[in-house]
This record gives C-alpha cells, sequence and structure tokens, in this order.
C-alpha cells in the first residue's frame, strides 16, 4: 500500500515514535491526524506539519471516533499507528513497605492496552468500509516494547500492557484478514523519546551502550522508518518486529 492518496490516524501523535510517524508519513504524501492529549504540542505539531490534531484521549470512545471520522473525511482511511502510551516502574513491594496500587497498574494497562484496542476496533471498522487496493483496505500498527519480553524489575505494570498488545496482534490479523486489513506491531528496544528525554545525558549514554549494535539508543525516525516500511509491504503481517540492535534486557 502506498502513503499518497490515504489519511492516517496517528496516536501520540504530537511528540516522540508518534511525531516521528507522523511526519514521515506526511512527507510520503498522507493525510495525517493525530491524536494526543488536549495539554499536548498537537495543535503546534499540526500547524507545522500540515496535519490535523484531534485533541482527546485514546481510551475515549469518542475521542478515537473523532480522529477515526477526522481522517475519512480527508481521504480513505488504510493507516493506523498506535503510539499512545505511559510508563512508569515501581517495585510491587517497597523497601518501606509499601505495597504498589492497583490504581496505578490499572491506568497504565488501560492507557497502553484498552486505549491501543479502542482506536483500533474503530479504525478497522472504517477500514472495511473502504474498497480494496492491490488486494488489501488498511493496516494497523501497534506499540509494544522489549519489556513485553524481558520486562525489568519495576516494570510489571508496563510489561503486562505491552505483551497483552503482542498478544493481540496474530488473533487480530487472523480476525481481519477476512476484512483485509492487516495487523502489525513494533516493540521498541532503547529509544531516545519523551520517556527517557528526563534522564541525565549520563544516564542515556549508559543506556545506549547496553545496546549490543549500534551502541546508542535508537531514533525516533528509526521508528517511523520501519512503520512506512510495514505500511507499504503487505506481506507483512500478524507479526511483531522488535527494533532493539539485538539488545535483552537485564533483570534491573
Amino acid at each position: 500500500m502506498q502513503t499518497t492518496g490515504i489519511s492516517a490516524v496517528v496516536t501520540g501523535g504530537a511528540s516522540g515514535l508518534g511525531l516521528a510517524t507522523a511526519r514521515r508519513l506526511r512527507a510520503g504524501g498522507a493525510e495525517v491526524v493525530l491524536l494526543d492529549l488536549p495539554a499536548s504540542d498537537g495543535a503546534a505539531v499540526a500547524e507545522d506539519i500540515g496535519a490535523i490534531f484531534v485533541p482527546g484521549d485514546v481510551t475515549s470512545e469518542d475521542s478515537a471516533a473523532e480522529a477515526v471520522a477526522a481522517a475519512a473525511a480527508r481521504a480513505p482511511l488504510r493507516a493506523t499507528v498506535n503510539c499512545a502510551g505511559i510508563g512508569g516502574s515501581v517495585r510491587v513491594v517497597g523497601k518501606d513497605g509499601t505495597v504498589d496500587t492497583l490504581g496505578r497498574f490499572t491506568r497504565i494497562v488501560h492507557v497502553n492496552l484498552v486505549g491501543t484496542f479502542n482506536v483500533l476496533r474503530l479504525a478497522a471498522a472504517e477500514m472495511a468500509r473502504n474498497a480494496p487496493v492491490d488486494g488489501e483496505r488498511g493496516v494497523i500498527i501497534n506499540t509494544a516494547s522489549v519489556a513485553a519480553y524481558e520486562g525489568q524489575i519495576g516494570q510489571h505494570a508496563y510489561a503486562a500492557s505491552k505483551g497483552g498488545i503482542v498478544g493481540m496482534t496474530l488473533p487480530l490479523a487472523r480476525d481481519l484478514a477476512a476484512r483485509a486489513i492487516r495487523v502489525m506491531t513494533i516493540a521498541p528496544g532503547l529509544f531516545d523519546t519523551p520517556l527517557l528525554g528526563r534522564a541525565p545525558e549520563h544516564v542515556r549514554e549508559a543506556l545506549g551502550k547496553q545496546v549490543p549494535h549500534p551502541r546508542r539508543l535508537g531514533t525516533a525516525g528509526e521508528y517511523a522508518q520501519l512503520a512506512e516500511a510495514i505500511i507499504t509491504n503487505p506481506m507483512l503481517n500478524g507479526e511483531v518486529i522488535r527494533l532493539d540492535g539485538a539488545i535483552r534486557m537485564s533483570p534491573k
């Protein structure tokens, strides 16, 4: 599938992986709708790259429906890239005996996993209305993490949310194959995104050196490059691609 003449929804599109993906898709000729929080830089980003900004939450049915409708109004919705997510790390039982809250665990899973599915299901319903082009109607790309496989100490909620995304990739691809819609997942390793942006530079350098090759943090542009390749390659379906420089995370 080519990116020209289509529309795409990118969640978390105001920064990081989502922003890089939105920029690349716009450069490739796609109409892009950014779905991100009202407090994000989405409005300024959309103006800068010539996209549409829908302020909202991926866990909201109304927000997701508005983003899908905005994209379909511009051109057939044929691509959706789910990059929105939150992190957080805390031990189940802290050194002082405090216990991790159920609310924190639930929130991370709700945003990362439920939010991804919420957008995906509405995007798929819209894509199913498309006339096939070269035998397909659309492609949905979700974002997991290597934490789905090697979650570190304190990452139980994050790893659970990303593991859920990995686990639903193949069943969704099989389900939506009847509609000629592909489903793929990218599992990034250590990437230079806002989640790591608050860390001191020496910490970021140390993290980058843990990557076997290249010995650095990944860039958002490299994620976007893979997302575009998935969209344009019709045989990529039902798979999770680790984008990690061959890293395998240690326990902590």
